[in-house]
C-alpha cells in the first residue's frame, strides 16, 4: 500500500475534493512515526500513518456516505463528518491524527484524495459539500 503514496523523490500528486487546488503526499518516519506528509505549495502538513486504515475501518463500519467537511484547526468541524473524527477523543488515536501543531486540521481536505487514489474510498467531487464512503 505505501508504494501507492509515493517517496519524498517522487510523491504522489493529488487534487483536493472540489478539484479546485493541486498537492502531493508521500510518506516518511518522524521521530520514529510512520507520517503521511502532505505538500500544499510552501506548506507541509503531518499525518499519523495509521490514519489510513483506522478511517478505512470506521467509514466501512459506518456503512454510507460521510460529509468530508473539512476545517483549519482553529475553527471547530461540523459534528458527524471526517473532519470531526479525525480529532474526536472518541476516534482510535484519542485526538487529531494531524501532528503538526497549528497545522493538524483539513484531514477532511487532503487524506480523502489519497484513499481514493489508493482505490479504498469513492469521494464525490462537488464545489462544496463533498462527502465519502469506503469501497
Amino acid at each position: 500500500m505505501k508504494e501507492q503514496i509515493g517517496t519524498k523523490q517522487a510523491p504522489l500528486a493529488l487534487k483536493t475534493p472540489p478539484l479546485s487546488s493541486e498537492y502531493t503526499m508521500h510518506t516518511d518516519v518522524k521521530d520514529g512515526k510512520e507520517v503521511l506528509v502532505c505538500t500544499v505549495g510552501k506548506t507541509v502538513l503531518l499525518y499519523d500513518y495509521r490514519c489510513l486504515d483506522d478511517l478505512y475501518a470506521m467509514l466501512k463500519q459506518h456503512g454510507d456516505w460521510m460529509e468530508l467537511g473539512s476545517a483549519d484547526e482553529q475553527k471547530p468541524a461540523k459534528e458527524g463528518t471526517v473532519e470531526a473524527w479525525g480529532r474526536s477523543p472518541e476516534n482510535p488515536v484519542g485526538g487529531w491524527y494531524g501532528l503538526k501543531k497549528g497545522l493538524r486540521g483539513r484531514f477532511g481536505m487532503y487524506i480523502p484524495p489519497l484513499m481514493e487514489a489508493m482505490g479504498l474510498a469513492e469521494v464525490t467531487h462537488e464545489a462544496k459539500g463533498n462527502k465519502m464512503r469506503a469501497k
